[in-house]
């Protein structure tokens, strides 16, 4: 095993299986901006798309990378610090430029967020302090407002994911919020005057959830809000319990589960239109127990929660990421699947999107251990690049098609050798960063 492979395992180990547990203390110093490293041709790798064709000079948005970036102590133990990056093209060059949150020693989502009051910003989710911040630009650079802080009494304190929407029906978006380690699911609704109501949907002792989505799965009008809750993280292969329950805050609506998993559980799952149908559709990355295979997993409205039809199949034990958008520019939507080792696939739904999905692969040579990935129309000509992190290899890669293929160039590599975690990408328009 290469010495990276090596500390990532103990980094997983000494830092609450993969998220982040210890308060690390520093200042939040807004960096200059600096070009990133030049992007790079895809090596002739079996498996590997060839290169893709440059960006424009100028993007009119960039990127948002939310890590947890690890160091050594004096004893040699990994030492986890939060990170930011926000990464644009402007001039023919990918620039970058970070900052750090000296309260929390992850950022588990960086997102655009317009809050009333205070105007359009960005959003982090943190932990360990679990904290909700809202980060604008002032005078010193990006300057942070905390919505929502809390200890939730458990070993691990974090916010893990969250998605905005009009939850209540009121035409004012809200936040859906899901946490760890004590299940706490949880809606944020900004008032005009920039203050946050919180209002708790749930709690469950000892839970982590690591996803929430949004959608309209009956086509009533009402949105309701999607979450994972399964026991703390394993990565035994061992069987691990869990669920993916529903709550539609606009009619009070409580937990309703709406997938079983039995002895396995999903820490990824995607609402929308993927079929082009008029209607959302839920989709479970279900992760694999010893010996057995990662299964994708769709749910429509009124699907038995043990009767998911199964899509796709990988022979890996965790995807960690799904991704909706029409990648080829032929007015269909696909979906990616980005799994842990066996590389990023393609998903065409058939002439029954019930049945198999045709899989095809993206790139066998691009791996992480949440391999965070991200539809984005970056230079607005109507058809999604796919933006994936290979955070084994400490790179951010842009995969455009070209004539039916995917072809790939490097548009961010990171010279520190240290472990990372990219745990989301967002697109930013670049006059809120710039």
């Amino acid at each position: 095993m290469r010495r990276r492979h090596a500390f990532a395992v103990l980094v997983l180990a000494s830092v609450g299986l993969g998220c982040g547990s210890e308060e690390q203390s520093g200042e939040t110093q807004p960096a200059p901006a600096q070009q990133a490293p030049a992007a790079r041709a895809a090596p002739a790798l079996p498996g590997a798309p060839g290169a893709a064709p440059t960006a424009a000079a100028d993007l009119p948005r960039g990127l948002l990378l939310a890590l947890s970036a690890f160091g050594e102590d004096a004893q040699g133990k990994p030492v986890p610090r939060s990170e930011l990056v926000i990464l644009v093209r402007e001039g023919g060059a990918w620039r970058s430029e970070s900052l750090a949150d000296p309260e929390s020693n992850v950022f588990h989502k960086a997102m655009v967020f317009d809050l009333p009051g205070r105007g359009p910003g960005i959003l982090t989710l943190g932990g360990s302090a679990a904290i909700v911040k809202h980060w604008r630009k002032g005078a010193a650079g990006l300057e942070a407002k905390s919505l929502w802080q809390e200890d939730f009494g458990g070993k691990f304190s974090r916010m893990r994911d969250a998605e905005a929407a009009d939850l209540y029906g009121d035409g004012r978006v809200a936040l859906a919020v899901v946490t760890h380690d004590q299940g706490v699911v949880a809606t944020l609704r900004p008032a005009a005057d920039g203050s946050v109501a919180v209002a708790k949907l749930d709690a469950e002792k000892d839970t982590f959830v690591h996803e929430a989505e949004v959608g309209d799965l009956d086509g009533d009008g009402a949105l309701e809000v999607y979450a994972t809750p399964s026991e703390p993280n394993k990565l035994d292969g061992k069987p691990q319990p869990g669920k993916v329950v529903r709550y539609v805050p606009a009619k009070g609506e409580g937990r309703q589960v709406v997938a079983d998993l039995g002895d396995r559980h999903a820490k990824e799952i995607l609402v929308g239109d993927v079929d082009g149908d008029g209607r959302d559709e839920l989709y479970v990355s279900i992760e694999a127990v010893a010996g057995g295979k990662v299964e994708i997993r769709r749910y429509d409205a009124g699907t038995d929660p043990g009767a998911g039809a199964l899509v796709a199949s990988f022979d890996d034990s965790m995807c960690r990421f799904l991704s909706a958008g029409d990648f080829d520019g032929d007015g269909k939507r696909e979906l990616v699947a980005a799994a842990k080792d066996t590389g990023v696939w393609l998903l065409r739904p058939g002439a029954d999107p019930r049945g198999a999905w045709r899989v095809e692969a993206v790139d066998r040579n691009s791996k992480g251990f949440e391999h965070a990935a991200l539809a984005a129309d970056l230079d607005g000509d109507g058809t999604d690049e796919l933006y994936v992190a290979s955070d084994d290899d400490r790179e951010l890669r842009r995969y455009v098609w070209v004539d039916g293929k995917p072809a790939r160039e490097t548009i961010y590599a990171r010279p520190d050798p240290s472990p990372i975690f990219t745990w989301n990408l967002m697109p930013v328009p670049v006059e809120l960063v710039r």
